[in-house]
């Protein structure tokens, strides 16, 4: 009987191993409706986005939402990792533009519907649709703004500064701040100081992406504080008295922008400085209340956010998703839904909400 015993104990415990196996094998092979890869959670404009996504998903669709830190192999690891859960739409915000086509090319591959989040994937026909602010409106704005408020009405110092040379956006939003601002630089209002590219160019009011991509080249800041506060401390040794003065300044987003500032407030031969930026984030909207800084451009995340999952709660039940127009990617029209921007100053600052 004791032998018979053992061997039934044993059985037992066999039957739990196994059911415990098979439980984990399938909590290993559980399905993710809904896969989101953004750039780094090191910026705060990010981090909001997670909170958005995850609060706007919940009760609608399973998701897992990854960051890529910076680097485009991560990037693709994650996509991976995602497509491994049986993922069915994928909304990326790419770290690079061209890089991230590789990744989700290997999606298209799964029969996944991929969503290009604020940055646009290029150089690929696997994209089917983009999700974004108006970036060239965000860019004439920031240059109106500089126009609006230029302190004398001939020869004021302007100092250009652009996004990363490998986002897409950098190249959208610079050639809508040129739009409005190359009269006026042309008429003589504005007098550029940091890049002789665009000194170059200053007569022609619509630049080719790779003259843009000319003048990024030397006023890239690559939407790195360290990076921005550097050029902006290089470009004020070499400039001389007379270059500075009251000073307009074309920064591409807040954190730099916070950046470029700090430099320029510590220069004594700077008088004064007018100063744009994008993304509204707190510690912006306390440099404007201060005026440390001058406006920023607020894309409402929580907005673009739920244009992305109405978007994804679309495909998941079998709809074509709504869009209001296209953006080439270099391979493709690309079906997209832009979301309206809004300029905050120390003036209307009481409308910003989260």
């Amino acid at each position: 009987m004791k032998k018979i015993g053992k061997v039934i104990l044993s059985l037992c415990v066999l039957v739990m191993i196994a059911s415990i196996a098979f439980i984990g094998c399938g909590k290993e092979k559980a399905k993710i409706q809904v896969g989101i890869v953004l750039p780094t959670k090191d910026e705060p404009r990010w981090i909001q986005d997670e909170a958005s996504f995850l609060k706007l998903l919940e009760g609608k669709a399973s998701v897992e939402l990854l960051f890529s830190q910076g680097d485009s192999a991560k990037e693709k690891q994650n996509v991976e990792a995602l497509l491994n859960k049986g993922i069915q739409v994928l909304i990326i915000c790419p770290h690079d533009g061209d890089a991230a086509a590789a990744a989700i090319e290997a999606a298209k591959k799964d029969g996944v519907t991929i969503i290009s989040y604020d940055r646009l994937v290029t150089g690929t026909s696997a994209l089917d649709y983009y999700v974004t602010f108006d970036s060239f409106a965000v860019g004439v704005a920031q240059g109106q703004f500089l126009i609006d408020n230029a302190k004398a009405a001939k020869n004021n110092s302007l100092y250009l500064y652009a996004g990363a040379a490998s986002d897409n956006n950098a190249f959208i939003f610079f050639d809508g701040a040129w739009s409005v601002l190359q009269p006026k630089i042309a008429d003589g209002t504005f007098v550029i100081k940091n890049s002789d590219k665009a000194v170059a160019l200053q007569g022609k009011n619509k630049l080719s992406r790779d003259e843009i991509a000319g003048i990024i080249g030397q006023i890239t800041t690559d939407w790195n504080f360290d990076v921005a506060k550097k050029k902006a401390a290089d470009n004020l040794t070499v400039a001389k008295a007379a270059d500075k003065g009251d000073c307009s300044i074309l920064a591409p987003n807040d954190g730099t922008a916070r950046a470029i500032a700090d430099e320029f407030a510590k220069d004594p031969d700077v008088t004064s400085y007018t100063i744009t930026g994008q993304d509204a984030e707190a510690a912006s909207l306390d440099y404007i209340a201060s005026g440390k800084q001058t406006m920023t451009v607020w894309k409402n995340t929580s907005t673009l956010a739920a244009d992305a999952i109405a978007m994804a709660t679309d495909i998941l039940a079998g709809k074509k998703p709504s869009t209001s127009s296209t953006y080439d990617n270099g391979v493709k029209a690309i079906p997209a839904k832009q979301t309206a921007v809004t300029v905050l100053t120390k003036d209307n600052l009481n409308i910003y909400s989260k």
